[in-house]
């Protein structure tokens, strides 16, 4: 009877493992389907390269629409009306001086004046006689320059007196000479200013701003002119800005050690901030075509890229490849790969990690 019992005890133990170790291969053949339906592959594929460059840059006011105003006239400042950062308006009145010297100029603008009248009767005088024969060409000529002489100084006492309006108590009021905004301002209420100052304030347009990229000498074969770009800033999260590079400087820039490529931009809603940090991307095509996978396929180990290929329904090998180039998104193969091979995409790291211990 006791063995018996024991037959049985065994028997049922027998059972139980047999049936353990069956659950067990059926849960492992459940785990390997599950996961061999999760990878996924691509095929290699035949693809021009597109190099990608990234480069640093800044912007920057448009120098030749920026005006610096130096005073011409003595004085001290009264009263100021603007603020640095200001909006200001062509003819709009920025401050009003006192001063002594007001009259003079005025002065040098009427003699001036008269100056020029007498200088163009002359001239005429001059023309009617070299008709008649009665003046040489040399006489002619000079009446020409006296006229020329007389109109240039005239004009510079115009513009002298276009960024300034005068008033009977002997001061006149500085006028804004462009539309733009107030970047730099040096006078206060009390000031003095005189022709030897440093510009009182500066005006720039901004509608149009420039973008510069600093452009390494790694990096020259790659910059052309005509170029697009896409360019990027962190006060604006996610927005791309396109333009094109407009031209690219010849001379080194003796601090910072590189040249500088300029982009043009239109800046009608002020997005653009002098000095705002910028990222520009510049794409280049090359011709020849390469063996391309996706950027995510690589596997990088011990200094080497790898990519796993389905060779059969699931049969897998690792390759290793190495690199004529990549972007954000493809890597372009020099060598190891070639076109219309199973590319493991999902799930290559956990097959890699296989193969390898094996």
């Amino acid at each position: 009877m006791k063995n018996t019992l024991n037959f049985l005890l065994i028997f049922i133990l027998i059972t139980s493992c047999s049936g353990n170790v069956e659950k067990e291969k059926s849960e492992q053949n459940d785990v390997n389907k599950s996961f061999l339906q999760n990878i996924k592959t691509v095929k290699s594929e035949l693809k021009s390269q597109e190099e990608e460059l990234i480069l640093t840059g800044k912007v920057e006011y448009d120098p030749d629409k920026i005006v610096n105003y130096i005073p011409l006239i003595n004085g001290v400042v009264t009263q100021t009306y603007f603020s640095l950062g200001d909006q200001v308006k062509q003819g709009q009145v920025l401050a009003n001086v006192r001063s002594l010297e007001v009259n003079s100029l005025q002065a040098e603008k009427f003699s001036l004046q008269s100056e020029l009248q007498v200088a163009r009767r002359e001239l005429k005088s001059a023309e009617s006689m070299y008709k008649d024969n009665m003046l040489s060409e040399r006489e002619l000529v000079e009446a020409r320059g006296k006229v020329r002489q007389a109109e240039s100084a005239l004009g510079r006492v115009h513009t002298d007196m276009s960024v300034v309006k005068t008033n009977k108590r002997g001061g006149f009021s500085i006028v804004s000479p462009i539309t733009g905004y107030i970047i730099s301002k040096n006078i206060t209420s009390g000031s003095t200013i005189s022709q030897e100052s440093e510009p009182v304030f500066t005006i720039a347009d901004l509608n149009v701003v420039w973008i510069t990229a600093n452009v390494y000498a790694s990096n020259l074969q790659f910059v052309k002119e005509g170029m697009p770009v896409e360019m990027s800033s962190l006060s604006y999260p996610g927005e791309i800005f396109y333009g094109t590079i407009h031209s690219l400087s010849k001379v080194f820039d003796s601090e910072e050690k590189v040249l500088k490529a300029r982009i043009i931009m239109p800046n009608l809603e002020l997005k653009f901030k002098p000095e705002m940090s910028m990222t520009i991307k510049l794409k280049n095509n090359i011709e020849n075509k390469k063996v391309s996978v996706p950027i995510n396929a690589l596997i990088f180990d011990n200094d080497k890229n790898y990519v796993i290929i389905e060779e059969t329904k699931n049969k897998f090998k690792i390759k290793e490849v190495k690199l004529q180039g990549h972007n954000e998104e493809v890597a372009y193969i020099l060598s190891g790969l070639n076109a219309g091979e199973n590319i493991v995409i999902k799930n290559q790291l956990l097959i890699y990690s296989g193969l390898k211990n094996n």
